[in-house]
C-alpha cells in the first residue's frame, strides 16, 4: 500500500524503507488478502492480539522489528500491555495514535519502545512529538540500549543480555 500511495502523489520524493527480515516467515505477521486488496497503508497498527482492551494498563509504542520482540515478551508474562507498531515518522501520525490510544480507557502509561542506543533511532525524532499525551494524563517514557557510539556491539552474548535488559526494562512493574 505504502508504495501505491508513493505513486499516486502529485509530488515525486524518494521513498526509503527499512524492513527486517525475520517478520517474513512469521504467520503473525502476514496480511489477510482484504488488506491487499481492499485496505490502504495504515500509519498506525492497533495490537491485534488484545482481546480485552479495558484489561491494558500499559502502551508500548514502537517502530519495526522490536514490536515483535515486545508481543512475544508480553506473552511470556501475560502483561496486560498492548503493543502499537507507528508504521510512518514522518508526517508523525499523532491523530491516529490518539485515536489508539483512546480504545483502552484504563491505559495510563505509554512507553516508546526503541532497540537502538538512545542517541539512534527514532526516539530522538518522536520525543518532542509525542509529548503532548502528557497533557492527556499518561505517564511517558521510553526504553532504549544505553547510548553509543555504535548501533551494534559486536557480540552476541552481550547482544543478548542487552536486548533482555531493555524487556525487563519495558515490561518493569507490571
Amino acid at each position: 500500500h505504502v508504495l501505491r500511495r508513493q505513486m499516486h502523489r502529485e509530488i515525486r520524493k524518494p521513498l526509503i524503507m527499512f524492513t527486517p527480515k525475520q517478520p517474513l516467515r512469521m504467520k503473525e505477521s502476514r496480511s489477510r488478502l482484504a488488506d491487499v486488496t481492499t485496505g490502504s497503508f495504515q500509519e498506525v497498527l492497533d495490537d491485534p492480539f488484545v482481546s480485552d482492551k479495558a484489561s491494558v494498563k500499559r502502551i508500548i509504542l514502537c517502530s519495526g522489528k522490536v514490536a515483535w520482540d515486545a508481543i512475544n515478551e508480553r506473552d511470556k508474562r501475560n502483561a496486560p500491555v498492548a503493543v502499537v507498531r507507528v508504521e510512518q515518522l514522518y508526517p508523525f501520525p499523532i491523530e491516529q495514535i490518539n485515536a489508539v490510544l483512546d480504545s483502552y480507557p484504563n491505559a495510563k502509561e505509554i512507553v516508546w519502545l526503541q532497540e537502538e542506543p538512545e542517541n539512534m533511532g527514532a526516539w530522538q525524532f518522536v520525543e518532542h512529538r509525542i509529548w503532548r499525551v502528557k497533557e492527556r494524563g499518561y505517564d511517558l517514557r521510553h526504553t532504549s540500549r544505553v547510548e553509543s557510539g555504535s548501533p551494534a556491539t559486536g557480540s552476541k552474548a552481550i547482544h543478548d543480555q542487552e536486548h533482555t535488559d531493555l524487556m525487563d526494562e519495558t515490561f518493569a512493574g507490571i
